[in-house]
């Protein structure tokens, strides 16, 4: 039985468990989008680096992200660590649209430019 949300089961905001909703379910969870946000920008990472690259997570759930995240194909372990898989990657395409909007809206809100 899959650890992480699966299209076709009940999901977090969805009895019928469409796919779109599967998947908020599974970014929606602590740590999930930055983890694969982070390989995604700095390749593979040992899962010590990833620990530190990811600042304040904790051992438990980082094991617990890249179980689902693996699970969910969107992670792998390979021989330089883990690091994302094509699909991974292909939606880190998506997202990354996002992060710039997040940006540019920050500016508005508080000022700070947080590029860089």
């Amino acid at each position: 039985m899959a650890t992480f949300p699966t299209p076709g089961t009940p999901v977090r905001g969805s009895r019928s468990g469409k796919p779109i909703m599967a998947l908020f379910d599974l970014l929606g969870r602590s740590w999930c989008l930055g983890v694969l946000w982070t390989l995604c920008k700095a390749g593979p990472c040992t899962f010590r680096d990833l620990q530190t690259r990811c600042e304040s997570i904790s051992p438990t759930v980082l094991n617990a992200r890249l179980k689902e995240l693996r699970e969910a194909v969107l992670v792998e372990h390979a021989e330089g660590g883990y690091q994302a898989t094509a699909t991974g990657h292909q939606l880190f395409v998506l997202l990354e649209p996002l992060g710039k909007w997040s940006n540019s809206w920050s500016k508005q809100i508080t000022g700070r430019d947080w590029r860089g």
